[in-house]
């Protein structure tokens, strides 16, 4: 289930009770359920399993790489993390690098769950993922990050972070043995612009020693977790950066009924209904949400879907921009202040972290700051029911918008900034046959946007518009002798554009990514004893300088065809607006 804190493998209220038929357990989830080891691929070699995205686009010159970590995670679980001492490559003749990859190489064999782990860089997380599931056979699979954002960290003595929480025994033998590098690609000029790697990265995470990873754990729907920090005196720019996952009796939250429906039937399963936001506060004043990607971790609805092909997002989760530049008059102020998170309806456990990404003003001791507007609009939720018994459906829509607009006295002048988050939600959830089937169909609007003037009335701006897609069904039959079948389809879509613009022009970039799979499990007991799963996967991806496509599905460990195109098509988001701005005034 990718959470450190729990043994149990969990699939996505497959079934919502024990058996097709008794509504009795105390856990909405099924626990303990492992696949048959006897049911992986007859063939000797270890199978590769992969996420789909986009190579990174790299320059041509020869990187410099470094092996940061080799370590076997074994009985790790609550465990310290594992550290290395890192030193940048002071032995390149260039200390100017366009592009900085990090690459994690694993291999397990046995059985195992899947586990949630992060990377950390003096308390500064770089990469959060999740665990390929082994087979008998072993497995192997690889995951390249692009963190030239962190250029300006990495170009110091630090000390590297690694927390993957296993567990070994008798029956769960798989060890992760893991490699990490850092590969650096010299370039003759580095890139600037607005949105040019930050000189500055402060970790808003917990600090070390301890025996867990670095992020803070939110319980529940009021548990608050903090972090003080201090910003120096010439900064001009803020951009929160935030980590999220979701885990044990919310790593399904999109799927959790609301807590009526629990009461009616007499029930003791995770609840609080199917919407989550996390809820980013400066000084106990909100500044920013966060509506996740649904991700699915490599054990989630039925594991075979994932067998070689990864879920969205899984081997690398987003991570989430909040700008607070018009918020630095605030905190220009010399002293401590505090960053914290929420999560709204929350139950156990999500593990938030941030890094707070700071320009610094070079030809200035001091900048000044004030925050000129500030628009909250409180999160409007609704919620809909009408079930009797076990069955019927509930509808939960939501919508929040947050504006920010503040200047900042620089060097370069006085820079107006105006950042925007504005959302949208809709679940739909139907439950049938007796509880044992449900349906959700789910979609979250998630629209950022960026705007900077400068006093040569230059608008510098970044917009983002997402759009996130959850399709399940899942279904249970009873096939007596305490065993089931459980038949499930599912749907991931994520299309995320965005569009940059400066006084050199503007540039689009988009990614329209949609994962189908279905598949079905014969259950006995806690054991998986037959099963199939089966997954198609379209991604394109489109900016001004390339194009990239991959059409692929597999079944049961198998590739059945693998298409990729470096191809432009004139039709790729055509369903979205291109809403470039070229006013030379602040929007609004």
């Amino acid at each position: 289930m990718a959470a450190s804190s729990s043994i149990f493998l969990v699939y996505f209220l497959l079934p919502l009770f024990s058996t097709a038929t008794l509504h009795s357990t105390s856990s909405l989830y099924r626990s303990q359920l492992i696949t048959q080891q006897e049911s992986s691929p007859k063939n000797a070699t270890p199978t590769t399993f992969f996420e789909v995205t986009k190579p990174i686009k790299l320059p041509k010159t020869k990187p410099f790489s470094h092996l940061i970590l080799e370590h076997d995670f074994g009985s790790t679980y609550r465990k310290p993390p594992i550290l290395a001492n890192y030193t940048p490559p002071f032995n390149c003749p260039s200390q100017k690098f366009s592009k900085i990859v990090l690459e994690w190489r694993a291999t397990c064999k046995g059985r195992q769950f899947d586990r949630i782990f992060g990377v950390w860089v003096s308390g500064v997380e770089i990469f959060r993922s999740c665990t390929a599931e082994p087979t008998k056979n072993g497995i192997f699979w690889t995951v390249k990050k692009d963190i030239t954002r962190y250029s300006s960290l990495l170009m110091k003595n630090q000390i590297f972070a690694v927390y993957l929480g296993n567990i070994v025994d008798s029956t769960y033998t798989g060890v992760y043995h893991v490699e990490i590098f850092v590969h650096f690609y010299p370039a003759k000029v580095r890139l600037g612009g607005f949105d040019s790697g930050a000189d500055l990265i402060v970790p808003i995470s917990r600090n070390m020693h301890l025996n867990d990873g670095l992020w803070f754990e939110i319980e529940n729907s009021t548990d608050v977790q903090s972090k003080d920090f201090k910003i120096p005196p010439n900064v001009y720019r803020a951009v929160l950066e935030v980590y999220v996952s979701f885990h044990e009796n919310d790593e399904f939250w999109n799927g959790n009924p609301p807590n009526e429906y629990i009461s009616s039937n007499n029930l003791s399963i995770a609840g609080n209904g199917a919407f989550r936001e996390v809820v980013v506060s400066l000084d106990e004043m909100v500044v920013g949400v966060v509506w996740p990607f649904t991700v699915i971790y490599t054990g989630g609805v039925n594991p075979l879907f994932w067998r070689p092909i990864s879920g969205i997002g899984s081997f690398d989760l987003p991570s989430y921009d909040i700008e607070i530049t018009p918020l630095l008059g605030k905190i220009l102020d010399g002293n401590s202040h505090k960053i914290s998170f929420g999560v709204t309806d929350a139950l156990n456990v999500w593990y938030v972290d941030a890094n707070l990404h700071l320009w610094l003003d070079g030809k200035s001791k001091k900048t000044e700051g004030k925050l000129l507007r500030y628009s909250l609009l409180p999160l409007s939720l609704s919620v809909l029911t009408n079930f009797t018994g076990f069955d019927g459906s509930f509808i939960t829509n939501a919508s929040r918008s947050i504006t920010l607009t503040g200047m900042v006295k620089s060097s370069y002048g006085t820079i107006t900034t105006k950042s925007s988050q504005s959302l949208s939600y809709s679940n739909h959830m139907v439950m049938g046959n007796e509880g044992n089937l449900q349906i959700v169909d789910q979609i979250i609007e998630f629209n950022d946007t960026v705007y900077a003037t400068t006093p040569s009335s230059y608008v510098h701006s970044l917009e983002s518009f997402k759009k996130y897609l959850l399709k399940l069904y899942s279904d249970n039959v009873d096939q007596g002798n305490q065993s089931y079948t459980s038949i499930s389809n599912l749907t991931l879509g994520l299309d995320d554009k965005r569009v940059k613009g400066s006084k050199y022009g503007s540039s689009v970039s988009s990614v329209n990514n949609l994962q189908n799979a279905q598949g079905y499990m014969i259950v006995k007991g806690h054991l998986v004893v037959k099963g199939l799963g089966s997954t198609q996967q379209v991604y394109k991806h489109n900016d001004d300088s390339c194009c990239y496509s991959r059409n692929i599905s597999s079944s049961n460990y198998t590739i059945l065809y693998d298409k990729v195109s470096n191809s432009c098509s004139n039709s790729t988001w055509s369903h979205w607006p291109l809403r470039i701005d070229k006013k030379r005034s602040l929007p609004g």
